[in-house]
């Protein structure tokens, strides 16, 4: 009897438990199906954090200002030169400004010590006409290269970034130095005087100019003097038109060798210099500056080199006269093929081999699109017109790019005083806010910041750019290119930078944007909706979890079906 309560006992026990477990089976069956992974999963959205420190972390974004040299912003008298303030985030070495007006025969020790440059560089003496300036100038320019191939390593030497990760390479004239290619023993990076584009030279006048091209590349080059007033041939009858192609029947200034270029212009203006071999490549990959020839006035020391954003911090005696401020714009383009040639190989040979041979100008394309040196978003560095209201600027514009340039302002309209360093009449200076210029053009452009509706709409962050749009791109990418401000004072931060909302251009401070990695405005709010398109990454709890559900279920139904059989 006892045998038969204990048994019925267990059957009233497993009638319960089997009950329980067709609940458990139940319940698990609708968490199986919500737990089964989907072959469409919702990204689940996760704010980004927004400070600067976590998205260099992130991305590699860079810090939009570095601000290495802020005592170099203000108006300073440096040996008896006069240096206007820059607000820029990269303003020029004030010390480089005195030794580019005084020249380095005139300048103390102690200024000489704080620039890069050779003593023979440029020096400046006689002053023939007796009205204060030196009137005899002689310059010294050598041939560098930028971001080109090394035997040293994989790494393009010496460094120069046009915008972020992008640096092609280029050739440029540079004044001499007498130190190192680089900014110091740590660093790849070029020194502030190996850069886009060639330095803008200015001269005087009447000025007896000698200008000695030190070919310290492995090509032949020249220099072209393109609107300057220059005789064919030099007093002792050598070549003076840097005219490799024919009418000189010189070759070039080969490797090694140096050639002196003279003239005295009669004629003021913007002009331009540029190699004259091989010149359909040669100015393309960077070998071609302004040259500009300033009115003549008594005590004129002008400043001759003017290498960097753009800005001139000691304007000449006759731009003072008319304008406040006084920028240098020369623009200029980048075939990335072309470019690349030599970062390809060492051996001048094979680089002549691709370049001249097999390289096919007419197949040509222009991939980048600088202002002084830079495309956005670098030109926010040191390509600003930092202005205030009421002013007059001049703008010196030239355009060494294959393709013609509209430049166009926001919120002014400019008036265009010269062409091709001609003054034209006072009826045919022409009002207008897109500027066209054809390649190897210049015009000199008269920024008026008075607001009355038609030369300027009132303060603010203004842009100036190309209005041909594929020059507002980095290799097709935007915005890029060409693209800066006209930034008026109070808009414009204690670094340099314009004032416009938090964070606006840190997506552009990274080489991620210009290597198409990443969606335009997958930020904030944003991220899921303009984000990648694409596979999302597995969640692995949900499938954990979907695995041991099943497995339970298997488990338990097991367990039914073996009751139910024991019974049997």
């Amino acid at each position: 009897m006892l045998i038969r309560f204990a048994y019925s006992f267990y059957k009233m026990q497993n009638k319960y438990l089997r009950v329980l477990i067709v609940l458990l089976i139940a319940l698990l069956i609708p968490l199986a199906f919500w737990l089964k992974p989907g072959a469409i999963e919702e990204a689940g959205l996760t704010p980004p954090e927004t400070s600067p420190e976590a998205m260099s972390k992130q991305t590699g974004l860079e810090i939009p200002c570095k601000n290495e040299h802020p005592e170099w912003r203000e108006a300073q008298v440096i040996d008896g030169v006069k240096i206007d303030e820059s607000l820029a985030c990269n303003p020029d070495n004030p010390y480089d400004v005195a030794a580019f007006v005084k020249g380095m025969n005139n300048i103390s020790m102690s200024t000489w010590m704080n620039t890069q440059l050779s003593g023979d560089a440029l020096t400046m003496s006689d002053d023939l006409d007796n009205d204060g300036d030196p009137d005899i100038i002689r310059i010294k320019l050598e041939v560098i290269e930028l971001n080109g191939s090394t035997p040293d390593g994989d790494f393009v030497f010496p460094g120069y970034d046009i915008a972020p990760g992008i640096h092609p390479g280029l050739w440029v004239f540079a004044p001499k130095t007498s130190d190192m290619a680089v900014k110091n023993y740590g660093s790849r990076q070029a020194n502030d005087y190996l850069r886009a584009p060639s330095p803008v030279i200015r001269v005087e006048q009447g000025d007896q100019v000698y200008i000695t091209l030190e070919n310290t590349h492995y090509f032949p080059h020249t220099i072209h003097f393109h609107g300057v007033d220059h005789p064919w041939q030099t007093a002792a009858g050598n070549d003076n038109d840097g005219d490799a192609h024919g009418g000189s029947g010189d070759m070039g200034v080969f490797p090694g060798d140096n050639h002196i270029y003279e003239m005295k212009p009669r004629t003021a203006g913007t002009m331009l210099y540029h190699c004259h071999v091989q010149t359909d490549k040669h100015v393309m990959m960077g070998m071609a500056g302004m040259f500009i020839v300033e009115e003549n006035r008594p005590n004129n020391w002008v400043q001759t080199f003017n290498i960097g954003g753009g800005h001139v911090r000691h304007p000449s005696a006759g731009v003072k006269e008319e304008y406040t401020q006084e920028y240098d714009l020369h623009y200029q383009s980048v075939d990335k093929h072309l470019a690349k040639i030599i970062q390809e190989a060492n051996d001048p040979r094979l680089i002549e081999k691709k370049m001249n041979r097999e390289y096919n100008m007419i197949e040509s394309h222009e991939n980048y699109f600088l202002l002084n040196g830079h495309a956005f978003p670098y030109t926010l560095r040191d390509d600003l017109i930092v202005a205030r209201p009421n002013e007059k600027i001049k703008l010196r514009v030239a355009n060494a790019q294959n393709s013609a340039v509209a430049l166009h302002f926001h919120g002014h309209k400019a008036t265009v005083t010269h062409y091709d360093g001609i003054k034209q009449p006072e009826a045919m200076q022409v009002i207008r806010d897109v500027v066209d210029i054809a390649s190897a053009q210049r015009v000199d452009i008269k920024l008026d910041t008075t607001n009355d509706g038609l030369h300027n709409d009132g303060e603010g962050v203004w842009m100036f750019h190309d209005h041909v749009e594929v020059g507002a791109t980095n290799d097709g990418v935007s915005p890029g290119g060409n693209i800066s401000l006209v930034v008026y004072r109070d808009y414009i931060d204690e670094q340099g930078m314009p004032k416009v909302h938090e964070g606006m251009f840190d997506q552009f401070f990274t080489s991620s944007y210009y290597a198409r990695e990443k969606p335009i405005w997958a930020t904030g709010e944003f991220e899921q909706q303009l984000g990648e398109a694409g596979s999302l990454p597995p969640n692995y709890l949900k499938i954990i979890a979907f695995g041991l559900t099943i497995g339970l279920l298997f488990a338990l139904v097991f367990y039914l079906l073996r009751s139910f059989k024991k019974e049997q």
